[in-house]
């Protein structure tokens, strides 16, 4: 709970009101009254309805399904507080869409992280609060800080609580990029590691060649940053239940979850798919095969730190 909590503000686009109210309510403040609509041409139009002038506002909106939609309302609130006298403006991002094209992986190809960052800095950002970036050198595309959060000692903590012996536990990457991420989740768990080597031929597309590790007769939990079409997991769980796996679990920080996402993990070997809360995950896709963890507490923790003039690593400390 913040301990003086006058000058701060907790602001929500329309991408995920519920975690903007868990984050206030945890702070002990209440979600800003604001209005975010669209003109009949389509246009956002948004309205502050309470004073910000000299308050440090946090504007909490993922980035997330409409897209587009969501990244021009945090835009424009970002641009209206900046133009009401707020003191500081921290966009609260747990998912930060575009993130994909972190690089030109072949010519003419853009930087839609770097540009994204630009914009976001453009609009009158002073701090950004993510979770978890698609590729973490995007933080130095910002001119501006970044406090970048951890989802894995969330989805550990819930592993450590199921039944399942730690001696029977393999922690598993589905490609070699999020090894280090992996890695820092059998850490916690003091479990070994195994890696999905794979290669894709086209976006969204996935084909397993082989696997780095013993997975024989054990329970494996592979975790992941993101899930957009469930292909690329479920052709790994199928995987790797065929080179000897007792069940596979799989985890990842944000849901996306669209196209045939929902019914491939329904119809996959995946035993549950834990996923963080980063993305508001709608009533239909909440099938019996998905837990759904809060990051409310830790954005909470961060948000209050971050308020304070208080330090944000001490956090990610066990």
């Amino acid at each position: 709970m913040i301990s003086h909590g006058k000058n701060i503000k907790i602001f929500a686009g329309n991408s995920h009101q519920q975690l903007a109210q868990d984050i206030a309510d945890i702070l002990g403040v209440s979600v800003g009254k604001s209005k975010v609509s669209k003109f009949s041409n389509g246009e956002i139009s948004v309205d502050i309805d309470e004073s910000v002038r000299g308050a440090h506002v946090f504007v909490v909106q993922p980035t997330a399904d409409p897209i587009n939609d969501s990244l021009m309302e945090l835009l424009i609130m970002i641009d209206a507080f900046k133009r009401a006298s707020a003191g500081k403006i921290t966009a609260v991002i747990p998912h930060y869409a575009y993130a994909r094209q972190d690089r030109k992986a072949k010519a003419r190809q853009p930087i839609t992280a770097k540009l994204v960052a630009n914009l976001i800095h453009t609009a009158g950002a002073d701090r950004v609060l993510t979770m978890d970036l698609h590729a973490t050198q995007i933080q130095g595309f910002f001119d501006i800080p970044v406090d970048h959060l951890e989802g894995v000692p969330l989805i550990a903590n819930y592993i450590k609580e199921l039944d399942i012996d730690p001696e029977e536990l393999v922690a598993v990457s589905p490609d070699i990029g999020g090894v280090k991420r992996a890695r820092n989740f059998a850490e916690k768990l003091h479990i070994p590691l195994a890696i999905v080597d794979k290669r894709r031929p086209k976006p969204n597309v996935s084909e397993v060649m082989n696997v780095i590790g013993d997975i024989k007769g054990k329970t494996v939990v592979m975790i992941d940053d993101m899930i957009d079409t469930a292909g690329s997991i479920v052709n790994a769980a199928e995987a790797l239940m065929k080179m000897g796996a007792k069940e596979v679990y799989a985890s990842c920080t944000h849901p996306v979850l669209s196209g045939p996402a929902i019914e491939r993990i329904e119809n996959s070997c995946i035993k549950q798919l834990v996923v963080l809360d980063t993305i508001a995950l709608p009533e239909e896709k909440r099938i019996d095969k998905i837990k759904v963890l809060s990051v409310a507490p830790i954005f909470a923790e961060a948000i209050r730190r971050i308020y304070e003039d208080l330090p944000v690593s001490i956090i990610f400390k066990d």
